[in-house]
């Protein structure tokens, strides 16, 4: 019987190929330290690039006679600790620049990454501009990266990213990338790059952001990351001419890229006809509307004070042109798990707080850079339950479950139910591990839910108004592998979990 173990000197040759990138992707900081003077942060830069170049080397030594043999497993393993290793590496600007401690760096890092947004800093101005590039270039490079993943790895790794392909790809048969595999991949990164130049000389169009803030905030929002050079995000700059850019942004960011590619074939038409486009902007508009008339009084009761508690004073409800401007952005950047923010929505009324986690939960499109549950996920679980109800009392009816024309097969609809439960049980115990750390069930619980879902801010103590640094290290790892998590679909980062997946077979 032939027994197959992990090709580990594959694993490891191409993991030093990622630390060898690593190191040279720190370096275009230094051209932002020597512009804006920062000359004593370009040592630091210098010795993280160093240290990044010398763990590349030695995962190469290690892979020098590796094979070429390359199954599923190996897949699974290179995508998730690649996640691991970049994460990992990219802490080094800020710990060798005294910018961030090792737990906060790596958090921040990780966050930047996985294009989650969520932050330790809490005086973000305070900090070298050098330092704010690589972490806003960070989302840029995390964005790309899922896009990329999504074309190159995601068919190859059984239902779960099959799912993600057959509902957004041009086939039916998600194996029909493989040979456009590089083709794909030098489109889609020209599409990225077109759209970041569009926003970068949109938002300098506005007058309120210089060039390099508006190349933070484009890296931002496209990645739907939510990495700012203010520490009062996008508020700090109170334009709707930027917020309506900002806005355009993140929705450009969540949606699918294979869109993109139909519109520069000429199909413009592809966008209103996709199925997961359209709810995406009819779940975006119908929330908007809700939050604002629920922020402006005119939907929902008066919040209820428990029994015997002093009445806190009630401040007058904005006004609902004011509420439709600040719902309309943090409904979005939300629901695109970017968050930007331009309100405190922990001031808002319970039923938008508690939208807002729904929102977040449900995510952007397959195949754009958000995160979440993914819009077509929860397309298809209501297909799947109305199509359940039906058959209750009409057991001998037959009717195909299709999206977009195309037949939702068994597999994949059990690929979906599976899907589900698995993030719905992570996020549970992931929630009940936050709460060891201290964190009240609000706060703990929309942490999980935030970095999950790739999301940022939360709730409470981690709201949109505060950061991450009451988090304790300890707990800041933690949530750093939920980011990693959320962001490679669960089941990815759970099959390396299982010991049976490092046995040889």
């Amino acid at each position: 019987m032939l027994t197959l173990t992990l090709n580990y000197r594959f694993i490891a040759k191409w993991l030093g190929t990622v630390a060898l990138i690593s190191g040279c992707l720190f370096l275009p900081s230094i051209g932002w330290a020597i512009y804006y003077g920062e000359y004593a942060a370009i040592p630091g830069i210098l010795l993280a690039s160093a240290i990044a170049w010398a763990c590349g080397g030695v995962f190469s030594l290690i892979g020098r006679k590796a094979s070429n043999r390359l199954f599923q497993r190996e897949a699974l393993a290179i995508v998730a600790l690649s996640w691991v290793v970049i994460g990992l590496l990219g802490a080094l600007p800020f710990i060798c620049t005294d910018t961030i401690g090792p737990a906060g760096a790596i958090f921040e890092s990780i966050s930047g990454f996985t294009t989650t947004g969520a932050s330790v800093l809490d005086n973000v101005e305070a900090v070298p501009k050098s330092i704010l590039f690589w972490r806003s270039f960070t989302h840029w490079l995390g964005g790309m990266g899922i896009i990329l993943l999504f074309i190159t790895v995601l068919p190859y790794l059984g239902a779960g990213g099959k799912l993600l392909v057959k509902t957004e790809s041009s086939g039916p048969d998600p194996k029909a990338v493989r040979p456009r595999v590089k083709q794909s991949a030098v489109i889609l990164f020209k599409i990225y790059l077109g759209l970041t130049v569009i926003q970068v000389v949109a938002l300098l169009c506005t007058g309120k952001m210089d060039l390099f803030e508006s190349i933070c905030h484009a890296f931002g929002a496209l990645a739907t990351g939510g990495f700012s050079t203010r520490q009062m995000s996008i508020a700090a700059y109170d334009s709707v001419a930027v917020e309506i850019i900002i806005i355009a942004s993140m929705i450009s960011g969540a949606t699918s890229f294979a869109l993109y590619v139909g519109i520069l074939d000429g199909n413009w038409k592809s966008l209103f006809q996709n199925t997961e486009w359209r709810a995406l902007i009819l779940v975006l508009t119908v929330s908007t509307l809700l939050v604002a008339l629920n922020a402006a009084g005119y939907l929902g009761e008066p919040q209820l004070t428990p029994p015997g508690a002093a009445a806190a004073a009630a401040a007058s409800p904005p006004s609902f042109a004011h509420a439709l401007r600040a719902s309309a952005f943090s409904v979005t950047s939300m629901m695109t798990n970017t968050g930007y923010t331009t309100d405190d929505y922990d001031t808002w009324p319970y039923f938008s707080r508690m939208l807002l986690v729904v929102l977040m939960f449900i995510g952007g499109s397959a195949g754009s850079t958000a995160g979440g549950m993914k819009v077509i996920r929860s397309v298809m679980l209501l297909k799947m339950l109305r199509h359940r109800l039906e058959t209750t009392f009409c057991p001998y009816t037959v009717r195909a479950l299709r999206v977009d024309g195309h037949v939702i097969s068994d597999d994949t609809q059990r690929g979906v139910l599976l899907f589900v439960l698995a993030y719905i049980l992570c996020f549970v115990v992931c929630s009940l591990v936050m709460s060891l750390f201290g964190l009240p069930y609000d706060s703990a619980t929309s942490a999980v839910a935030t970095c999950m879902s790739n999301t940022g801010p939360g709730l409470g103590l981690v709201g949109g108004a505060e950061t991450y640094s009451i988090v304790p290290p300890a707990g800041l790892l933690f949530l750093s592998f939920c980011m990693i998590l959320g962001r490679l679909e669960v089941l990815t980062i759970l099959v390396l979990l299982m010991p049976t997946f490092w046995r040889a077979r």
